[in-house]
């Protein structure tokens, strides 16, 4: 079964192949609809979580809209994943993608002491690996490897080939060391759900559960953490890479506690990129799925997920301050 899910893979890949991606994409929208339609349980739990993230600065018309579009917005980087391969290269790249002021982050992993580069399920962040191996930096990203043995594999022989090597998350600990010791960048998703032994730091105003891994390597390696982004443009395969956020070692020297500090700090930059492009974030993704041991979660509304939240907006300290979001912010370039 394995076998039969990895050659209907390629063999869906190899006709795409045959089309041009701005068709292929239009292909995925229609793709994301019917996701949209046929499985109402995402849906609703998209837009819980966009009610209890935004409360009522959002009418019920702007989050069917957004959890549309960040439908949408899956299937189009899905079917991007197909091309990655061959559209992006080191000669290929700026025909598709935008790049925004990037001299402080080149210095600062030109300097070769070891740096963290992150992002969340924000765009898409499979580009933003592929973006940074075409420009030549010395990168290893962790992944979760995939059940299917076939379609792991050729996974990671397609990103080899781009100079973006993998490093499975089991067991990762001691490669990441050598890693940041070799002063190379070491790349992580950052805003999956961590479990109850993760760290619990505010996201959107309601506890979400963290790894602590992050934080503990910087904090161990004097790292600095780079948080990245790779936003859609417009609906063809345009993209801006930029970076929102690069927290510096000297800032978390005389904290009481570094790693949470360090943990809160990239998750507030996160939170600010799907604060204002709300439509680009993974609002299915079940981020607040565990909750903290003082919140009683068999409280919550029936039919509510309880990684929905407590419904109050929130906006961390010292985040900067953005308008309400447009729903409409992706149907044309910024």
């Amino acid at each position: 079964m394995d076998w039969l899910a990895y050659a209907g893979v390629r063999a869906f890949s190899l006709i795409a192949q045959m089309f041009p991606i701005d068709l292929n994409l239009k292909t995925a929208r229609l793709l994301g609809r019917l996701w949209y339609a046929a499985i109402p349980r995402h849906r609703q739990r998209a837009e819980e979580h966009l009610r209890a993230s935004f409360g009522h600065t959002l009418s019920s018309h702007d989050m069917d809209h957004i959890s549309l579009r960040c439908m949408q917005q899956t299937a189009m980087m899905a079917m991007e994943l197909l091309f990655l391969p061959r559209l992006i290269n080191e000669w290929t790249w700026p025909r598709y993608v935008r790049l925004a002021d990037l001299q402080e982050v080149l210095r600062v992993v030109l300097q070769r002491r070891g740096c963290i580069l992150v992002t969340g399920h924000f765009g898409n962040w499979e580009l933003l690996g592929f973006m940074l191996a075409a420009l030549g930096i010395d990168m290893v990203a962790l992944m979760r490897p995939l059940d299917n043995p076939y379609l792991n594999r050729h996974l990671v022989e397609t990103r080899l080939r781009r100079g973006l090597r993998l490093l499975y998350k089991k067991g990762a600990m001691l490669q990441a060391d050598d890693v940041l010791r070799s002063g190379k960048a070491l790349c992580f998703i950052a805003d999956q759900n961590a479990g109850r032994k993760g760290l619990f730091v505010d996201f959107f105003g309601r506890k979400a559960s963290t790894y602590k891994s992050i934080g503990l390597l910087a904090a161990e390696h004097g790292a600095p953490i780079i948080v990245g982004y790779a936003r859609r443009l417009s609906e063809r395969f345009e993209y801006e890479i930029g970076v929102n956020r690069i927290i510096h070692p000297h800032e978390w020297t005389d904290r009481d506690d570094p790693v949470l500090w360090i943990t809160q700090e990239y998750t507030r930059a996160i939170e600010v990129l799907a604060r204002r492009w709300p439509e680009q974030y993974l609002w299915v993704h079940r981020r607040w799925k565990t909750r903290p041991p003082e919140e009683d979660t068999r409280a919550a509304p029936k039919g509510i997920d309880a990684s929905a939240g407590t419904g109050q907006r929130g906006n961390p300290d010292n985040a900067r301050p953005m308008p309400p979001p447009s729903p409409r912010a992706i149907e044309a370039p910024a």
